[in-house]
């Protein structure tokens, strides 16, 4: 029996994440980065990268974001679908 590990990117674990959802009304990013931060602790992305990874995959599959991230300028949540 041989053991076999794969790497797990982050890029994966964004898509696995994003994936993970199933049909959701929306994925919340700020609660998305936190299971990727829990996941991977030792990802060097930024909140900001992450976000971005998280925004693509949804985009792939078709998923709706809302980016309740707090960000520095004090902008308001958005909600995409």
């Amino acid at each position: 029996m041989t053991n076999s590990f794969h790497t797990v990117t982050v890029e994966k674990a964004a898509e696995a994440y994003v994936l993970s959802r199933g049909r959701v009304r929306f994925l919340f990013m700020a609660q998305a980065i936190r299971a990727i931060r829990t996941l991977m602790p030792a990802c060097k992305a930024t909140d900001r990268e992450l976000e971005e990874l998280l925004a693509a995959a949804s985009f792939v599959h078709g998923v709706p974001v809302a980016f309740d991230t707090k960000t520095a300028d004090g902008v308001e949540p958005r909600l995409h679908s």
